[in-house]
């Protein structure tokens, strides 16, 4: 994607801002993903009809795998971990297959057995993903990185106007002007602060909204000292894994989509942070991912991703270190451990969320069409797999049902806009770009590249 740079030069990713900095960073990518990190055991765990305490337990164990995997993706080790600022967490793609799984009867444990087993089976198979990283040319990336920021516009939305749908005041006044007066205090820190100011911006706008809404009546502190506040994760606390065949061909599905969508983002935080991103990066990222989905279960979690609205976060701050994102994971670590300090930042009311959610993913959104702007579009059909790579990433957006009268394989991988956006700009750019006369000229006409470093026409060398 980009020159590697000498070797006397630092990557921009390995600048570490210092305590302080790490601390504050962290905590503001941590406030960006908490509600994404804590939908999906809510959403599992009152699906299996868990007790309160017990769905507690679930989230806390969520909490807690997602710092330790955003740990191994950020610091790394050996064959592990893309040393990208990346902040892992619970996968969404996976929340309709596993509610399907619970509908069987298997229950939780099922559930944790197919994790386990299609992960395995993913760690096996990524040498894969990661030598496809020569058909990811700014054509495709920029084309997946937009339908990522366009993907995620629904939920700032769904935030802005409360959260939860069936709430009578869902969609109020007072719900959006929160979200537009955090807004607000994003855009006037980022035009009339300093740098540091400006950097911080999403965090400071997300304090002082939800200081407005609790003095609006719209955050509710009541619950914070009720519960436990230090606990361990009980290992197999939810039972032992059980391994159904159905469960674990459904799984793995999950697990592809899961891995075409990792490999987006790492490209694409590669892309916006100016970083080479190479096959064996790519694959330590993805093995990251698999090995991180592996364990989760051993401690009640689920599949693990990095998080998308994240990489809108490192474009909106500029702060390119992966150490501020692994300080975030054990800002994590610790909301695992400290059900209190978790229940703190529950707190922070969606609306107020949902007003940073608009510049974050907006951002995104911007960050590929700023990609796409570097692609050749003259006598060639890049026009053409932009044009259709986007529209099959926005037909899950805008009609979620779209695919419900599709095989379940084919639903589950198109259903998410960013692998359909992926598996659709891929194809196209190999057709068009890398079959017959068209391969021929590009080949013809391109300089020699490192393998990721495609030319601007949508080829590689």
């Amino acid at each position: 994607m980009h020159a590697p740079a000498p070797a006397t030069l630092p990557r921009p990713e390995d600048e570490n801002p210092g305590l302080a900095a790490n601390l504050a960073y962290g905590l503001q990518h941590v406030l960006t993903m908490y509600g994404g990190i804590i939908a999906v055991p809510l959403i599992i765990g009152e699906a299996a009809g868990l007790p309160p305490d017990e769905l507690g337990l679930l989230i806390t164990a969520c909490l807690f795998m997602g710092g330790l995997a955003t740990l191994l993706q950020t610091l790394g080790l050996p064959l592990f971990g893309s040393q990208l600022p990346l902040v892992q967490g619970v996968s969404f793609s996976g929340v309709a297959t596993m509610i399907a799984i619970l509908n069987t009867g298997g229950g939780l444990p099922a559930i944790f057995g197919a994790v386990m087993a299609a992960s395995l089976i993913g760690l096996i198979v990524t040498p894969v993903f990661s030598r496809i990283i020569r058909f990811f040319p700014p054509l495709v990336t920029g084309i997946v990185i937009t339908t990522i920021g366009l993907t995620l516009m629904p939920v700032a939305a769904l935030w802005a106007m409360g959260g939860n749908s069936a709430a009578p005041d869902f969609g109020s006044m007072g719900h959006i002007g929160l979200a537009a007066g955090t807004l607000a205090i994003v855009l006037v820190l980022t035009r009339l602060g300093n740098a540091a100011v400006s950097r911080l911006s999403i965090l400071i706008a997300i304090l002082i909204g939800t200081l407005a809404a609790a003095a609006s009546g719209q955050a509710d502190f009541s619950h914070v000292a009720q519960g436990g506040y230090f606990g361990l994760p009980s290992l197999f606390h939810f039972g032992w894994p059980t391994f159904q065949a159905a469960a674990i061909v459904s799984m793995f599905i999950v697990i592809i989509v899961t891995l075409v969508e990792t490999s987006a983002d790492i490209l694409a935080v590669g892309d916006i942070i100016d970083t080479r991103i190479d096959s064996r990066r790519l694959g330590n990222g993805l093995r990251a991912d698999m090995l991180s989905s592996l364990i989760a279960p051993v401690f009640g979690s689920f599949t693990q991703s990095a998080f998308a609205q994240n990489v809108g976060l490192v474009a909106v701050t500029g702060v390119k270190s992966r150490y501020v994102v692994a300080f975030g994971g054990l800002i994590l670590i610790a909301l695992g451990l400290a059900p209190v300090m978790g229940r703190v930042v529950a707190c922070i009311p969606p609306p107020v969320l949902g007003g940073a959610g608009i510049v974050l993913f907006g951002t995104v959104a911007a960050s590929g069409i700023r990609t796409l702007a570097r692609v050749e579009y003259e006598g060639n059909a890049n026009l053409v797999i932009v044009a259709t790579g986007i529209g099959a990433g926005i037909i899950p957006i805008i009609a979620p049902r779209f695919y419900d009268a599709f095989p379940t394989w084919f639903s589950t991988i198109f259903q998410s806009g960013i692998s359909s956006a992926a598996v659709v700009a891929i194809l196209m750019n190999l057709v068009f770009n890398h079959t017959g006369a068209a391969a021929r000229t590009a080949r013809a006409s391109s300089r020699p590249q490192a393998l990721s470093q495609p030319t601007t026409s949508g080829t590689s060398a």
